[in-house]
């Protein structure tokens, strides 16, 4: 009996010890499976934290996770993919990119000013590009593309170099492409400071006042102050005789000859020999750039996108004004 009695007590004591090893291993797991648990959910709110950032209009985002399929509803913007080596992650664009190098033209096309909502969603894009002109008529039609789950992101058209420089690096955080776009960022910086320092040091003492028409009269359209070519000319060293006004503006052709500007620049390729209409125009003639033959095409693209291939925009103006200085 005693012998019974002692096997007994060593069995119930196993029986605890393994009770209490099982709960405990019971307790390790479930808090080894809710520690893995509140890990993975902390890489999630960091992963998220890591993508979020400042939009070109300002608002906080989120970046998108995958860049497969892009849609790009600007031409400047999808001058700046293809730049960036995305054209097979173009899935759709506007109509207007068809013509840019590098797209494949027969992708589906969609209008900028009303952009079709339910197509563009049907297509599952994982980003998509607008721009602030699709906004114009004072409607968001992007806003149903967002309520679908779609990320979106809108780049207005920058009112400067620094803006255009800003908007490379920010199209390329999104699409994960930031060293090609720090890249493109550079040379541009690097070519617009080879051109002004050379201005610079030839210590040009004329002063140059400029007209750059962007619609041909009878209405003429041009620029002032807060646009990308205004800080073009300012960082070219001369005047534009429209630069006390703001944005784009409508001007007539007495307040040109008014103001009698030394050069007249011109982007209206689609007019047959614009620069020969331009100084044949009743009473420009007193005009001195009509008068000494200054009248200059300038690339229309590269002068109305605001984006990195606008530095040959900024090439030409430059042979333009000082031809001694830039004659290659």
């Amino acid at each position: 009996m005693k012998i019974l009695k002692k096997l007994s007590l060593i069995f119930i004591t196993i029986f605890l010890v393994g009770s209490l090893v099982a709960c405990g291993n019971k307790t390790t797991t479930e808090n080894n499976s809710n520690s893995q648990t509140e890990n993975i959910e902390k890489n999630d709110i960091n992963n998220e934290n890591d993508r979020k950032t400042i939009d070109r209009e300002g608002k906080e985002i989120t970046l998108p996770e995958k860049t497969d399929k892009i849609i790009s509803l600007a031409p400047s913007i999808t001058e700046t993919l293809i730049n960036l080596g995305l054209s097979d992650n173009l899935i759709a664009v506007d109509k207007y990119s068809l013509e840019v190098e590098g797209v494949n033209k027969e992708l589906p096309i969609f209008d900028i000013m009303n952009p079709d909502a339910e197509n563009i969603v049907a297509l599952q894009p994982d980003i998509i590009f607008g721009t602030g002109m699709s906004k114009s008529n004072g409607t968001d039609p992007f806003a149903p593309m967002i309520e679908a789950g779609t990320f979106v992101t809108v780049v207005p058209t920058s009112d400067s170099i620094e803006g255009i420089l800003d908007d490379i690096i920010f199209i390329g955080k999104v699409t994960k492409t930031e060293d090609k776009a720090n890249k493109i960022v550079e040379e541009y910086k690097a070519e617009i400071e080879k051109i002004v320092n050379k201005i610079k040091e030839a210590e040009n003492t004329e002063e140059i006042t400029v007209y750059f028409e962007t619609s041909p009269a009878p209405k003429a359209y041009t620029f002032g102050k807060d646009t990308f070519l205004n800080d073009m000319l300012n960082q070219l060293g001369v005047k534009n005789i429209f630069g006390d006004q703001e944005g784009w503006i409508s001007v007539s052709e007495e307040q040109v000859i008014e103001k009698n500007p030394t050069v007249i620049l011109t982007n209206a390729d689609f007019i047959e020999n614009v620069t020969e209409e331009i100084k044949g125009r009743p009473g420009w003639e007193t005009i001195d750039a009509v008068k000494n033959n200054r009248v200059y095409l300038i690339s229309k693209n590269s002068s109305a996108r605001a984006n990195e291939n606008s530095i040959l925009a900024f090439r030409e103006m430059a042979k333009a004004f000082y031809p001694d200085l830039f004659n290659e």
